[in-house]
């Protein structure tokens, strides 16, 4: 009798529905209401789910095969309704690709002669709402392409061919972007994302009507006991490189300024922004979940003698010194509705003057760390500079 009512007990194992939080759970949503799938997957247990649907981005991964947790942010309900809406559709994952600058006379995001207030501003279909096609995919890889016309706020018109790869990276490939080891207890997810922006056009780019940037943002969950980390280097007029007034002052209950870090609490009720400068910036920022227990950094390149584009909601003065990094928490708009509740780390490309056929390149590994404390505690030391414990916001 024992032998007979041991495959029944694990046929009920096997038809238990996954928790909302899990990688299971993500994919098998996703798989109802998306066309094209792709999941990049290793021997370790590492997973990355990537869409052409929505512009070849990641949208969610894990660092334990399908049990483990899902790192990106999903918005089930936008996602279900099976609608676009008509702004900007805000369906998560953890890095999309976007353009910048978002504001001033060169945004891609308002129409000359508009006000830079939320109801003007709109999303560009090409990086919102158009699928991607895909080019090459691997077990451990996949390209995307599309192209389209873009027009900036001073009128002048891009007509650009985009090209997206994601890498799953293996061991190696990781400890050589950290130039660390991961420690042992530690379980990771690491991918690297390389993006190119071609010059299909006649007319070559240039900073007197405008030059473009590659935007890589993450949307992760958010929660009470989350803070980002935004290391940057201390030099004497370092606040002078701070942007922390982008929707308004940020409370100093929500923002602390250490003597190399940017600490912002992400718990998805504050409407708030940050950003560095290439000045002080380093080549990294993190954010660590105490609830959760993940250590999440993303990599990136700083190029100190670039031009960044400007992305705050004014006309501007400099609109070639922007930043190089940021970090967002969202909250509710001034009408009460909101986008998320997610949080973001953002990095940005300088912004080069493109002739006709010119390519520009730019990468961002995305890393995700779960598992033993004291080695998560060793990796934030060793790679942000801070002390786990010193960092809790109450």
């Amino acid at each position: 009798m024992s032998s007979c009512n041991q495959p029944e007990q694990k046929k009920v194992d096997n038809t238990t529905a996954p928790q909302k939080g899990s990688y299971a759970y993500d994919i098998s949503f996703l798989k109802k209401y998306l066309k094209h799938i792709i999941e990049l997957r290793n021997n370790d247990g590492a997973r990355v789910l990537v869409t052409g649907d929505y512009q070849a981005r990641v949208m969610t991964s894990s660092a334990d095969n399908d049990a483990g947790n899902s790192f990106g942010w999903i918005n089930y309900d936008l996602i279900a309704s099976q609608k676009f809406k008509p702004q900007f559709n805000a369906v998560g994952g953890e890095e999309r690709f976007w353009i910048g600058p978002e504001g001033g006379q060169y945004s891609f995001y308002f129409k000359k002669g508009d006000s830079f207030n939320i109801k003007q501003w709109q999303v560009p279909a090409i990086i919102d709402t158009i699928a991607y096609k895909p080019l090459k995919e691997h077990s451990s890889s996949v390209t995307f392409s599309q192209e389209a016309i873009v027009n900036n706020y001073s009128g002048t018109p891009f007509k650009i061919e985009i090209t997206r790869s994601i890498q799953l990276l293996d061991q190696p490939s990781l400890q050589n972007r950290l130039h660390a080891a991961v420690p042992a207890g530690v379980k990771w997810v690491a991918y690297e994302t390389t993006n190119k922006v071609r010059n299909t056009g006649d007319s070559e780019w240039k900073k007197e009507t405008g030059l473009l940037s590659v935007w890589l943002l993450g949307m992760f969950t958010p929660s009470d006991e989350t803070v980002t980390i935004v290391p940057f280097k201390n030099i004497p007029d370092a606040k002078n490189y701070i942007t922390d007034n982008y929707f308004g002052k940020i409370p100093e209950d929500r923002l602390r300024v250490s003597d190399s870090a940017l600490l912002l609490r992400c718990d998805g009720r504050h409407r708030s922004k940050l950003g560095l400068s290439p000045v002080i910036a380093k080549p990294l920022a993190g954010s660590f979940d105490f609830k959760r227990n993940i250590l999440t950094l993303i990599l990136f390149t700083v190029n100190t003698e670039g031009s960044y584009v400007n992305s705050k909601w004014e006309m501007q003065k400099e609109p070639y010194k922007g930043d190089v990094v940021n970090a967002y928490n969202d909250g509710p708009l001034q009408d009460g509705s909101q986008l998320g509740p997610f949080y973001e780390l953002e990095s940005s490309s300088s912004a080069l003057p493109l002739k006709p056929g010119e390519t520009q390149q730019y990468k961002q590994v995305t890393c995700h760390f779960e598992g033993d404390y004291k080695g998560l505690e060793q990796l934030a030391q060793q790679l942000l500079g801070v002390k786990l414990e010193s960092i809790k916001m109450k």
